[in-house]
């Protein structure tokens, strides 16, 4: 299909997102602006179709009483009727509270109180039961709106309302009052807050981050036009809603470029549901194209022989010429010949297999991602680029340039970001996208923005002499060890993560004689490698335990280490001894957010003893743990744990470590 100039959407005027869709309803109302697939068939809706259901639901809340100032809350999967929610309060100057539909009863408990939150739009059962179990103590929730009617035709209580009830109320205040809609949109503006989105929580209780129309418009139209994006373009929004990554690639961009966003049939159809679409526009975290890679690493293990060498030969021809190829380097005539060969057998195969054939632009963030992962993607013809962003930023702080991309920075400043690195270390930025407030918390506002507008990252790094953004890790997480060598956790667990039977580790090593981890194995790769040795299993821990595990994972520990022997500043964070964690990371154990992210500290007070039998020479240790199963149940899990030693057979380690 070809591309079409999309028509013109002047923030200036346009200023909130109510605005911006009455005109898209106008300018481009027959082209498609949302999917979603269900019971295996793709639905569509129009622009026009998506203005005259936001308007009916806009009028549907004021009729149930919302007001302007109040906070509503989203909870549930990807769904249009959920993100057509967020437009619709903002119509009626409520602010929509998007949160983590995987969250417990407890951590919506939170972010509901502390946002005083009036109404709530689910999806289904399973989230009007976790608020029910809280309401008691959320004095302000009063109203509840729910999309999927299963399960709950014989819950009575008056405060609960169908989507459909409330389209219906709509329609009828509409009616009485034609002007009502249109006025309430006309009153809103810029500066007025658009919405409000929790932080992940990673070191403490979430912050609401409060983002003005301005805020999220304006960074989602500089990042568009950047990178060329139209209205022809498509994206599949299955990341969840309360992440500002989602609001800008879901929402934001594709209301001021006009692009259609459709959204999966459930969270376990969306490898699938990629294939079937086929999208232009893909962006994950660095954990998704982890996964992808175990999931091609295990095919290609239980191929033929054949099959395996070619893919093998081709990929090593790839990862020589494949990026110069993509950003339009010399190859010579020979390997470029030999690459459109490897195309045609292997790379093209494998991206339509990721359903990734049609993308044109791919993008990765949240954090680092390993430089052996991201160069495989390009390696193979995928556009991908790394942004660095945070949810005070309203996403883009930098990006990669077409042409300019490195696997070791982050880019260059975003379109209107400037950047700073102050006599700490530490990013600083400042752009139209910079926050208003954290909600209700002046001291920690106060602490992340300067007066001048600057906002402190958190995070340590340098501009290279290209202008580049190199980030090294979280300032407050780099650290060094004894011998005085720079120790990166973050880097070194993104080094183990990119081997597919490695699905998190966590280092340690500030202060101490050398580096040691913590590692957990990747259950279905490390399984398939288990079933086709022959050897039983029975769970993760058993698997976990396995002498043979063992020793697999200590070769991939090794092969880090002789990459960390070439980097003089990491030189010395080699590391030196790990043990396999007998249970996987858990969010529901709080040991990583709903982000997926490790919560370090939280994991080093809870594994304090496995952190010092690591440094007491010890060969086993004792773990007793406990844990939440996938019904809610609680549970104590008890181990014994090999540790595991490293020898220094690969030069850079340093002398304390000896």
């Amino acid at each position: 299909m070809a591309e079409r100039t999309p028509a013109a959407v002047d923030i200036a005027v346009l200023d909130t997102f109510p605005k911006v869709l009455a005109h898209n309803a106008v300018a481009r109302g027959e082209r498609p602006a949302m999917r979603e697939k269900d019971l295996g068939i793709w639905q569509s809706w129009s622009w026009a179709d998506v203005a005259a259901e936001v308007r009916a639901l806009a009028c549907g809340l004021k009729a149930l009483g919302v007001a302007r100032g109040d906070k509503v809350a989203i909870i549930g999967d990807n769904r249009p009727r959920l993100y057509w929610s967020i437009v619709a309060a903002q119509a009626v100057g409520a602010v929509p509270v998007p949160m983590y539909q995987d969250s417990v009863a407890d951590e919506l408990c939170y972010v509901i109180e502390h946002a005083e939150a009036r109404f709530a739009i689910v999806e289904d059962q399973e989230q009007i039961d976790k608020l029910l179990e809280i309401k008691d103590r959320c004095p302000h929730l009063s109203v509840m709106i729910y999309d999927d009617v299963r399960g709950l035709r014989g819950y009575t209580e008056d405060f609960l309302h169908s989507y459909e009830a409330a389209l219906d109320k709509g329609r009828a205040y509409d009616r009485d009052n034609p002007n009502f809609y249109d006025e309430s949109v006309a009153l809103g503006g810029a500066e007025d807050v658009s919405i409000m989105l929790y932080t992940s929580g990673t070191t403490g209780q979430p912050k609401g981050v409060v983002l003005t129309h301005r805020n999220v418009m304006a960074t989602a139209q500089n990042s568009a036009r950047a990178d060329k994006l139209v209205e022809t373009d498509e994206v599949l929004a299955y990341l969840p809603m309360a992440w500002v990554g989602d609001h800008i690639f879901s929402f934001g961009q594709s209301y001021v470029t006009g692009f259609c966003v459709a959204c999966p049939e459930s969270s376990d159809t969306v490898l699938n549901d990629v294939w079937e679409l086929g999208p232009t526009y893909f962006f994950a975290p660095p954990r998704i194209y982890e996964n992808l890679i175990t999931t091609v690493m295990i095919r290609m293990e239980d191929a033929g022989w054949l099959k395996r060498k070619a893919f093998h030969y081709f990929m090593d021809l790839a990862k020589r010429v494949g990026s110069d190829i993509l950003d339009g380097r010399n190859v010579g005539l020979g390997d470029r010949l030999l690459y459109k060969l490897g195309n045609i057998l292997v790379f093209g195969p494998l991206r339509n297999s990721l359903g990734m054939s049609r993308v044109r632009l791919a993008y990765t963030a949240g954090e680092a991602i390993g430089p052996d992962i991201f160069n495989f993607y390009r390696s193979i013809g995928l556009n991908l680029k790394q942004l660095y962003g945070m949810t005070e930023a309203s996403v883009f702080v930098t990006m990669q340039p077409d042409g300019e991309i490195k696997d070791d920075s982050v880019g260059k400043a975003a379109p209107e970001v400037d950047i700073k690195i102050d006599e700490t270390g530490e990013v600083l930025f400042r752009s139209p996208g910079v926050f208003r407030e954290y909600y209700k918390n002046p001291e920690a506002t106060a602490e992340a923005k300067t007066p001048d507008g600057w906002v402190h990252t958190g995070d340590a790094g340098f501009v290279d002499d290209d202008g580049h953004l190199k980030i090294i890790d979280r300032a407050k997480d780099v650290g060094k060890l004894v011998s005085g060598d720079l120790f990166a956790p973050k880097y070194i667990e993104n080094k183990l993560k990119f081997y597919p039977h490695i699905t998190e580790a966590v280092a340690y090593g500030d202060g101490r004689d050398f580096v040691a981890a913590f590692i957990n194995i990747d259950l279905e790769a490390v399984g398939d490698w288990a079933e086709r040795r022959g050897i039983p299993y029975a769970s993760y821990q058993e698997l976990a335990a396995n002498g043979g595990v063992q020793a697999l994972i200590e070769e991939e520990v090794r092969q880090v280490n002789a990459d960390l022997a070439q980097e003089p500043r990491l030189a010395g964070s080699q590391i030196r001894r790990f043990l396999i964690l007998h249970k996987a990371l858990d969010a529901d154990d709080g040991e990583l957010t709903r982000t997926r992210k490790v919560r370090r500290r939280f994991v080093a007070e809870k594994y304090a003893d496995l952190i010092d039998a690591l440094y007491s020479g010890a060969a086993t240790c004792h773990a007793e743990t406990e844990m939440t199963f996938e019904d809610g149940r609680t549970g104590t899990i008890t181990a014994e744990l090999h540790i595991q030693d490293v020898t220094a057979d690969a030069p850079g380690f340093s002398a304390a470590a000896e």
